[in-house]
């Protein structure tokens, strides 16, 4: 592994790949997927090793640079990002938007780092548990997640849920994951595939915003002054050891599981921040310990959806199916056989995880005095750029005008949802939940006959929901005491 990135055109690429994904990541409308998956017919003239670590590092960038416009604009550059945008623009609005990326790249740095030497460490051994998750265990995952829904944000835990379950109603139409039946599509074949998860988290986060600046109160918003540094002293950092082991474990451990992916790790991690916190209440305020537990995470899965993609064959994430593709057009099977018959490719994929993710924060961490600049540009520039740039995300995703509408119906939705004190991030949790609780279900069904029973008697499953269940009147009872 140190002979292969010893190699000046491997670690260029390296630097290429981590680059690009920062800077796309950072755009809102732009995502990681998109990067890849228009860089994959590049790599074709490339050797399988070099057109791995490109692609690996473009992933890499790409959950890392998100957090640039979350934490400057409120705009998530990609999904993983959302839990960022609660304390991080709070933070950035306050004066110190350099100690806010410098909290982000920090924690990321380190949740990439823990995830690779899981990669690296543990990737047979934990790929092969992850398999013992049936569709059931999978679906009371995500009942799970949606019961943590009740501490996001700091509204209450009835917003909260409320706007949970606006998403998983709006995930609704489309085609049936089980029979492929047509429903609430309003007979406009445009709605076949229902509402892409793009469009809507560029509507939500990014037209809203701009809408609610421009439709709001005329109230002065404290300037951002872009001076204070984002090196953060070694013991700053020692107030958050606890944080940054636990989240990157929890961005680890769900980012192995298939289809989950960083929205889910990063909100787990998020919300169990918040829980085991002394200062609970400063979250979604500016909370330095939500940042570094939203970062860590979902950096942190990276490596984790990387486990079970190069030791089973099977994607963690969107990104890793589009590797999956890759791996497979250069000739690669993934799999146990991967590691015997090309263990040149399985090094160059951890390797690149780790080299990545220094360049991540070097690059990052270089750049930082010139993107916390990027809060001091007149609102009359930076909406237009900005709206253009959201409009050009949403169209290129699949060459739909629709989109573009979808896009800002959702913008004036979540200008209301932001006035009636909903929270944006439950809304998109749920919205990317519900199709997974519902696919996981129906292939449970269709396995067992149409019988329930596994939900219950399967141990993981029901352990899960027990949780939830626990999850929740715990939330109840900490309001009642409040209250």
């Amino acid at each position: 592994m140190i002979a292969l990135f010893s190699d000046p055109l491997i670690l260029g690429l390296v630097l290429l790949g981590t680059t690009l994904g920062i800077t796309v990541g950072g755009i809102p409308g732009l995502t990681g997927t998109m990067l890849i998956a228009l860089t994959l017919p590049f790599t074709f003239s490339m050797q399988p090793v070099e057109g791995l670590v490109l692609l690996v590092a473009m992933y890499v960038g790409a959950v890392s640079g998100g957090l640039i416009s979350a934490t400057l604009l409120r705009m998530p550059g990609t999904p993983a990002a959302v839990m960022t945008t609660l304390d991080g623009y709070p933070m950035a609005n306050s004066g110190r938007p350099g100690r806010a990326l410098g909290l982000g790249m920090g924690a990321s740095l380190v949740g990439g780092i823990i995830s690779w030497f899981a990669l690296w460490q543990l990737s047979e051994p934990m790929a092969d548990w992850s398999t013992k998750l049936g569709p059931f265990e999978l679906f009371s995952l995500v009942i799970l997640a949606l019961a943590l829904l009740a501490g996001v944000g700091e509204s209450t835990r009835a917003r909260g849920l409320l706007a949970g379950s606006l998403g998983v109603l709006v995930a609704m139409p489309g085609m049936h994951p089980a029979t492929g039946e047509l429903r609430w599509t309003m007979e406009f074949t445009s709605m076949n595939e229902g509402f892409r998860l793009i469009p809507v988290l560029i509507g939500m986060f990014a037209i809203g915003k701009i809408l609610d600046d421009i439709l709001g109160k005329a109230e002065k918003v404290e300037k951002v002054t872009g001076k204070d540094s984002a090196w953060i002293p070694l013991s700053d950092w020692k107030k958050h050891f606890v944080n940054l082991i636990r989240s990157s474990g929890i961005g680890t451990l769900i980012g192995i599981l298939p289809g989950v992916g960083a929205n889910i790790g990063s909100l787990a991690a998020y919300v169990t921040a918040k829980r085991a916190s002394k200062n609970a209440d400063e979250f979604g305020k500016g909370s330095e310990e939500g940042i570094v537990a939203s970062e860590s995470a979902n950096n942190a899965t990276v490596g984790g959806a990387l486990i079970p993609l190069i030791a089973l064959g099977i994607p963690g994430s969107v990104i890793g199916a589009v590797l999956l593709g890759a791996l497979i057009v250069h000739g690669l099977q993934p799999g146990p056989l991967l590691f015997r018959q090309n263990p040149e490719a399985v090094h160059a994929i951890i390797g690149t995880v780790l080299v990545a993710n220094l360049m991540m924060f070097l690059i990052m961490l270089i750049c930082a005095r010139w993107m916390a600049k990027l809060s001091l540009i007149p609102k009359n520039i930076l909406f237009p750029a900005v709206t253009l740039c959201c409009v050009w995300g949403a169209y290129a995703l699949n060459g739909l005008w629709f989109d573009v509408i979808v896009m800002f119906v959702f913008g004036l939705l979540g200008c209301l949802m932001e006035r009636s004190k909903l929270p944006l991030a439950a809304f998109v949790i749920g919205f990317v939940l519900a199709p997974v609780a519902e696919e996981n279900l129906c292939a449970g069904l269709m396995a067992s006959g149409g019988s329930y029973a596994p939900l219950v008697t399967r141990p993981i499953s029901i352990c899960l929901l027990v949780l939830a269940g626990c999850l929740l009147l715990w939330k109840k009872k900490d309001s009642a005491n409040r209250s």
